[in-house]
Formats: structure tokens, sequence, C-alpha cells
């Protein structure tokens, strides 16, 4: 028996086998959500001095392949049985072998987490094609959480790619048809994109961003328009609740910005496991 046929014939495995993945994709979607603000902020800078018309300066040479991982602090190179995702993490006790610097607890997490999610996935859907789909919008929305998360950015090279794909899928379909992954993915964007303009002409500030705006596109033309608004529902009263905690608990400024991309994010991938069995339980009881 092959692998493929082991996969096809055994729920149990299949759910191992996504997790495993999981973990290794987990480990390079760290380098994903570091690097990438990184290597946006240098091409930024670079393009605004050729606007300004401005000698370039030197700037480090970085990608998400080179250079190899080291620590921050003191440079030193990640050994490869230091880099295995979650385990490396707990050899080295959370520090540098090195210098005993910390190392930041967000890479044995977002391993785990997107080794936990992955095997949901396959847990949920089986083998086939919508377990392909729902992986890659899994790691998709990990590292756009993360990013958002510690920049506030939700990067326009993940959020497009992710639309076009959703619309592409929808030809299959894969997890809903043409014209509801069209027409989601410009209710999804007009939706965020008139509360952004109505909350700033009666305030005069900004409420979100327009990666805000992309990922919920994105999430329209995965899932159909159908699902933004439980989407929009879910994903506001997790921020509101998440919110209303850090400044009661914590004492956060209400002035400083909440990033809203990790609860559309979290609510998207909460409606594609289970918003069908959300939205019966919503018709049951009202």
């Amino acid at each position: 028996m092959t692998l493929i046929e082991g996969l096809q014939a055994s729920p149990g495995l299949l759910i191992f086998f996504c997790g495993l993945v999981g973990l290794v994709v987990g480990s390079f979607l760290n380098v994903v959500i570091l690097r990438l603000p990184r290597m946006l902020e240098i091409g930024w800078k670079r393009e605004c001095r050729e606007m300004l018309e401005l000698p370039p300066e030197p700037a480090e040479k970085l990608s998400l392949l080179s250079p190899p991982s080291r620590c921050p602090s003191c440079g030193t190179g990640i050994k490869p049985w230091h880099n295995v995702p979650v385990v490396g993490w707990l050899i080295l006790r959370g520090r540098c072998a090195g210098c005993s610097a910390a190392i930041s607890p967000q890479y044995p997490l977002v391993e785990a987490a997107t080794a936990l999610l992955s095997g949901v996935c396959a847990w949920h859907f089986g083998w086939g094609p919508q377990l392909a789909g729902a992986l890659v919008l899994t790691w998709a929305l990990v590292t756009l959480t993360v990013i958002d998360l510690r920049t506030m950015l939700l990067p326009d090279i993940i959020t497009l790619p992710l639309l076009w794909l959703g619309l592409l899928l929808a030809l299959q379909p894969v997890f809903t048809d043409l014209p509801s992954a069209v027409i989601g993915a410009a209710a999804g964007y007009l939706s965020l994109w008139s509360i952004y303009h109505l909350f700033r002409i009666l305030t005069g500030k900004e409420g979100m961003g327009y990666g805000d705006f992309k990922l919920l596109a994105a999430l329209g033309a995965w899932m159909g328009w159908a699902a933004l608004p439980g989407t929009i529902l879910l994903s506001s009263v997790v921020g509101a609740v998440v919110g209303i905690g850090m400044i009661v608990l914590r004492g956060r400024d209400r002035q400083l910005p909440i990033p809203f991309g990790p609860y559309l994010a979290a609510a998207g991938w909460l409606w594609l496991i289970w918003g069908d069995t959300i939205k019966a339980a919503y018709l049951s009881t009202y």
C-alpha cells in the first residue's frame, strides 16, 4: 500500500500526517512572519529613495531563504537539530545555545497551532480537494494573524493571491460556486470599506486598514457571500470582548489601535470548519 492509499483509507493516519506537515510548515511560517515585513520595509525605503531621486543606501540582503536562521542577540547560527519544530525550543528550554538569550515562545506556539489546525482540517474534510484548499487557507490565515499582531500589517503579497485563489477554486467548485464567490469577494471588500468611510466621516479617525477589506474579500471568495454575515458577527464579538478585556484588566489605552485582522482570520477559519453547525444552532434557537 502506498502512502497516498494509506492516507485515503485511514482517517487517523491522515490527521496525524497533516499535523506533522503542519509542524514543518509552521516552522517556515515563523520565517515568513519575521522576515516578510522587514523585506517589505526595505523595498518601500528603496522605492521612496528612487522617487525622491536620492542615491541608494546600503541595505541588508534578506529573503525568505537567506541568510540562514541565527540568534538575533549574538548572531550564532541555529543548528539543524535545534530547528526541529517545538522539540528544538523545548531542548533549548527557550534559550539560545550560544548566549542564553530568551527565544520567543512565538516559535513553538505558531508551530503547534499550525499543526493542530491542520489536523482539524484533515478530521473535518477528509481526503480530497477541500482538504488541500483548507490547509492553504489555514496556513495563510495563521501567517496573517501573527504578522498583524506584530506589525499592524496585512501584506498584499498574501491577501491578494489568497483572494484570487479563492475565486479560482470556485470554478470547480470546491467550497462555493463562482457567482457566490464573486459576490462574496465584492461584498466582503465593500462592506468594510463602507464602514471605514462612515466611521471616518463621523469621527475624523480611521477605524481600520485596507488590509482588513482585502482579507474579508478573500474570505468571501473562498466561502461565498452567505458566510460573510456570520464571519463579521463572530469577528466583531470576539474583537469587542478581547478589546474590552484588555482595557479593563490590563489598563490598555483606549486610543491605541487594536488589529482587526486576527479576529477576521479566526472567525473565517471557524466558519470554514463549523459554519453550518453554528448557523443551524442559531436557527434552532431563534
